[in-house]
């Protein structure tokens, strides 16, 4: 499959338009660009360690600000049909979908890990946002896989609430709150240092 081929046979299936014009729509994209500026004033406040990670945090955010509105996942998701389609093997997806997810599933553990590892000194400071990013990272992953067992799990609804609205405002709001707690705790500390002065 050549890339005009493809290109044309993405577009055919995915344009960027708002992918999602609901109230709860542009709910989520505030809740991104809220967590993602509280993330980028703690990146501001924080010793070398720690900004790295607010930093990568912010702009991760930042990307899934834009995405949540453009549905870039759904383009990826169209280019994987177009070329399973291509190659013959589309009547066959879905062990490969679930081979997919396994691999996010176990991707998303490996780098929860490192990252905990990694962080293990300021872990107590930081443990609710990367528990957030994983849960977010993981949730827009699998939903780019398209898979139909979890759009029904995700699109399942609880006296008209929706799954996915948990979900995805449950990891956003996870980074918020660990984000507004470091900066309502970071004056005290520098209060508190001074005053020992």
């Amino acid at each position: 499959m050549t890339p005009d081929i493809l290109w044309t046979c993405v577009f055919s299936r995915w344009t960027p338009k708002i992918g999602d014009p609901t109230v709860m729509g542009w709910v989520t994209v505030a809740g991104y660009l809220l967590a993602a500026v509280l993330a980028a004033l703690v990146f501001r406040k924080q010793t070398a360690r720690q900004r790295i990670f607010w930093l990568i945090l912010a702009m991760i955010l930042f990307a899934l600000t834009i995405n949540k509105q453009l549905d870039l996942q759904s383009a990826l998701t169209a280019t994987g049909r177009c070329i399973a389609k291509a190659q013959g093997w589309y009547a066959d997806r879905r062990p490969f979908q679930v081979k997919f997810i396994m691999g996010i599933v176990a991707t998303s553990a490996l780098i929860s890990i490192a990252l905990t590892w990694a962080m293990r000194r300021e872990l107590r400071d930081m443990w609710l946002a990367l528990l957030g990013l994983v849960f977010l990272l993981s949730f827009v992953a699998i939903r780019a896989a398209g898979f139909h067992h979890f759009d029904q799990l995700i699109g399942y609804q609880i006296n008209s609430i929706r799954m996915n609205w948990v979900m995805e405002l449950g990891g956003i709001a996870m980074i918020a709150a660990n984000a507004l707690y470091r900066l309502l705790r970071t004056p005290r500390k520098m209060v508190a240092s001074h005053q020992s002065v």
